[in-house]
């Protein structure tokens, strides 16, 4: 049986990534600053400024119970989510195999004959 599952891997690693930006930055400033080059300095704190917002968007993402998140289309016999149990979220009640298209994941209706998202006949 097919279910919907939403990924918190992309938000971690984007987090993760986000960390290594801002220190990318940090090295960068203090390097420009020590050689004199003044303005070019300017760039690395742009860097650590979004390394910033990027990390706690990111973390908060993949931590939250309401997420924003590509879904993965998953069968039963896979492995639940780690993070998922790590964070305390609640496993999604599974639904009828014809609530979501076969495709693309998009939920559909049951009397639905195509996919309004990607045009596909439904089984």
């Amino acid at each position: 049986m097919k279910s919907i599952k939403p990924g918190r891997g992309p938000s971690f690693m984007g987090g993760v990534m986000s960390i290594f930006m801002g220190l990318f930055g940090l090295l960068w400033t203090v390097f420009v600053a020590t050689s004199g080059g003044g303005f070019f300095a300017l760039f690395g704190v742009i860097f650590i400024l979004i390394a910033v917002v990027q990390a706690v968007y990111q973390f908060k993402n993949a931590t939250s119970k309401n997420r924003h998140s590509a879904f993965d289309i998953t069968d039963g016999g896979e492995e639940p989510d780690p993070l998922n149990e790590r964070f305390g979220g609640e496993e999604q009640p599974s639904r009828p195999e014809s609530a979501f298209c076969p495709y693309c994941g998009k939920p559909v209706e049951e009397d639905f004959e195509f996919c309004n998202k990607c045009g596909k006949k439904l089984p």
